[in-house]
């Protein structure tokens, strides 16, 4: 049963009380629905991207006063008929209001319906469709401007140009099929492999590109680490300008993870504070320390708390050495400025990785913030115009990597025309994939699935 041609109702704003809720229709019998409970107007001959006041009613009864905004298709989102109803927020209002447009003869929308027939439709690809729900879950600056990029089409130009520049020498290895017997050759060999050369190189930097795209959607994993009454557990605090974590002069308070979320420039950096390291005989702080290396491993940037009051110029150096021989980028936070012994001080300030702070007094903390942006070189944010964020597009960006491998061992080889173009073939699939070109129930529905509904 072909249910796209249903007329689809839901509720297109958050669940819950507020000032207005608009509840959204589309579909071929959207106009004649609403026009049975709106009687103010003939919405059947207003002029398409109108809004109109009136009241609406279900028999003798008025639901709400509202404001009913035409969209007539193809000039809607959803490329059909389409009328949104801004109503009072009342959740008992709203939901009354939908009833009564299910009596009418609409039936209530799935997850990601809306967008989902904008799709079909041929209002935007599958790449853009699913952007929409990237910009509705954006939380920051970088992860809406990649989700705007995105959905305006910039990633799936870039996929569409590839893959159209591959069809050609497809079509020529297509025909060479035709003429096995013949043994000719209209796809050149050389320039083939120069195209697939270029093509890999162009999805290597989109693949790599993805784990940009993961930290743009996750957050900047960013490990606090340092000796045990370093400040660490205050600096997080600070930070955050909430008391996050608990703060003791008592070593090894800290046994576990505690982490949250800031912006800086756009950027969303995710703090975790993390145990004190040092030798200790108590098992469950030991499990905490061995967690905390295991983290400063998998940080994109670690901040390495020295205590400037405390801490000895000898155990400054072996910290630092140790650090160095890490693979993650750091930077060394000199904590207690206030308190400081003065020739830690100097050597600690002299390093161009170090930045001086109080976390207890707050002094410097805008020095910290912006090392850490100098530190993650925000221009490759900023600058990068298609980013990868979604798994489904980098798995199917791989697939594409791995076909186009098998296309230039094929040419090396001298393999058959039949096998040349299925490895051709694999590599346009994953490709065509990406931006809903190729399609399959299954994967429509497992993509529109986890939008909203309503949307």
């Amino acid at each position: 049963m072909n249910t796209h041609q249903d007329t689809i109702v839901a509720l297109a704003t958050a669940p819950g009380i507020g000032a207005i809720g608009i509840i959204r229709l589309s579909g071929t019998d959207a106009f004649p629905i609403v026009n049975t409970l709106f009687p103010s107007k003939d919405l059947n001959i207003q002029k398409t991207h109108t809004i109109h006041y009136g009241h609406l009613w279900q028999k003798d009864q008025i639901l709400d006063e509202v404001v009913v905004s035409l969209f007539k298709g193809p000039q809607s989102y959803t490329k059909e008929d389409v009328i949104e109803i801004s109503c009072h927020g009342s959740p008992y209002l709203l939901q009354k209001v939908i009833e009564a447009l299910i009596d009418g003869g609409a039936r209530l929308a799935k997850p990601g319906e809306f967008t989902q027939r904008a799709f079909l439709n041929g209002r935007f690809d599958l790449a853009q469709a699913e952007a929409v729900a990237d910009l509705i879950a954006s939380e920051n600056e970088t992860a809406h401007q990649a989700a705007i990029n995105q959905m305006r089409g910039g990633f799936s130009a870039e996929i569409k140009k590839l893959r159209e520049e591959l069809i050609h020498f497809a079509s020529m290895i297509e025909l060479e099929l035709d003429f096995g017997e013949e043994d000719v050759e209209f796809a050149n060999r050389k320039e083939l492999k120069s195209l697939v050369e270029k093509i890999q190189g162009a999805i290597q930097g989109l693949i790599e590109s993805f784990s940009l795209g993961n930290v743009i959607k996750k957050g900047i994993p960013t490990v606090i680490a340092g000796k045990p009454n370093s400040g660490k557990s205050t600096l997080l605090n600070a930070l955050l300008n909430e008391e996050k974590a608990i703060v003791s002069d008592i070593p090894g308070t800290t046994r576990d993870f505690i982490e949250d979320e800031i912006i800086l420039a756009g950027i969303p950096f995710r703090f975790v504070d993390t145990a004190g390291i040092r030798a200790t005989e108590d098992q469950v702080e030991a499990m905490g320390v061995a967690r905390t290396h295991t983290k400063m491993r998998e940080a994109s940037i670690l901040l390495y708390m020295v205590d400037l009051q405390n801490d000895s110029l000898s155990a400054y150096q072996e910290q630092l050495s140790s650090l160095e021989q890490q693979e993650v980028p750091f930077i060394i936070v000199g904590n207690k400025l206030d308190q400081a012994d003065q020739n830690l001080k100097t050597h600690v300030q002299a390093d161009d990785r170090a930045v001086l702070i109080s976390a207890a007094s707050k002094t410097n903390l805008d020095g910290l913030k912006s090392k850490l942006i100098d530190v993650l070189d925000l221009a490759q944010f900023k600058n990068s115009n298609t980013i990868v964020t979604n798994v489904r597009h980098y798995e199917g960006l791989m697939q594409t990597k791995i076909a186009l491998q098998k296309v230039l061992k094929g040419i090396a080889d001298d393999i058959t025309h039949d096998f040349l173009a299925a490895d051709i073939r694999q590599s346009l699939y994953a490709l065509g994939e990406i931006t809903g070109e190729i399609t399959t129930d299954d994967l429509l529905e497992n993509i529109f699935s986890k939008f909203c509904i309503g949307k």
